[in-house]
């Protein structure tokens, strides 16, 4: 694989990531503005506010004159000063208030991803390995069932089993209210708290992880260089390490990525659940209190994240794989 090739294959994903994004953006300022109803209206339902206070309200939340020249100002605010807008609900910048909620987010959803890629990859590739046994039959029967149900319903399995049947945990929250704990103690208690959700995530995404990687290594052991490694009398553990999971993994690669943006609605779902204080959690508060600017701003941020997390995938899956052509060799 040359350099160029490369930096040329890069470039086009990097492009089509920019184009991506600006539409993206266009489509969030298009959306949220088809809504029926005045926002300000929703907002101040007092009818005896004065209408100089509406204007007011209209001019500060950037819905003044025609939609040309919102979308000027919006584009205007958010490439010259980083300005998602101000909430309604919190009377806050909209940048401030999601931020404070996204390392909440983003340490769930990694490390739910990332536990439930290795479970995942370990039982697929076992599965696949020995597909058609009873093992193989259990596992997967089991997976399909979990991942068959919605993410909130096995959160409500496990907050009505593990904390109100046995109170081993608690039921949300991201730690223990007025405990005054700190330094470690405050890690574990954090832990603690977010022991179901992380459960609930892992169990809704090792499905299709798992599957994928039975599907690829069942097609990686007919294949003839397997058949080879086993006729020099290779182990079958050696085989298995060296030789079908270097190439049967390379689609839960793109999996991972592509998972984002399933992760995306099922953080939603789970926040709520757990009453973890994350984005999604955010996203369901904002349109319950009608925070137009507050799930504008948040449905940005999710879907850059989600294209951002896509072109990193697209770049290592073409770096590492070298059946795509890449421009040309060197």
């Amino acid at each position: 694989m040359s350099l160029r090739g490369f930096v040329s294959f890069a470039i086009g994903k990097i492009s089509g990531a920019i184009i991506t994004i600006f539409a993206i953006i266009c489509f969030n300022f298009v959306l949220f503005r088809m809504i029926p109803g005045d926002p300000v209206r929703l907002m101040f339902r007092d009818p005896r506010v004065p209408l100089e206070a509406w204007e007011l309200a209209r001019e500060r939340f950037g819905l003044t004159g025609t939609l040309w020249e919102q979308f000027i100002a919006y584009l205007n605010r958010l490439f010259l000063h980083g300005d998602l807008g101000t909430s309604f609900w919190r009377g806050k910048p909209v940048l401030e208030v999601v931020a404070a909620r996204i390392p909440n987010t983003l340490w769930l959803i990694i490390l739910s991803i990332i536990l439930a890629i290795i479970i995942g990859t370990i039982l697929g590739a076992i599965c696949g390995w020995r597909a058609g046994t009873k093992l193989d039959t259990s596992i997967v029967a089991i997976a399909l069932s979990m991942w068959s149900l919605p993410g909130f319903c096995i959160g409500l399995i496990f907050l009505l089993i593990f904390a109100i049947r046995l109170g081993i945990f608690p039921l949300g929250g991201l730690y223990t209210p007025a405990s005054g704990l700190s330094g470690l103690a405050y890690l574990r208690d954090v832990l603690w708290h977010a022991f179901l959700p992380v459960c609930t995530l892992i169990i809704w995404y090792m499905g299709e992880y798992l599957i994928l990687m039975r599907g690829a290594m069942v097609d990686v052991v007919g294949q003839d260089y397997i058949t080879t490694a086993r006729a020099k009398g290779l182990k079958e553990s050696t085989i298995l390490k060296n030789h079908a999971l270097r190439n049967a993994i390379l689609p839960v690669v793109t999996l991972a990525g592509i998972s984002l943006a399933y992760a995306v609605a099922g953080v939603v779902q789970i926040e709520t659940v757990f009453g973890w204080p994350g984005v999604g959690r955010l996203m369901y508060e904002a349109v319950m209190n009608r925070d137009y600017p507050l799930v504008q701003g948040v449905f940005l941020v999710l879907a850059v994240a989600v294209v951002m997390a896509n072109l990193i995938v697209d770049l290592i899956y073409g770096y590492i794989d070298p059946r795509i052509k890449i421009g040309r060799s060197a």
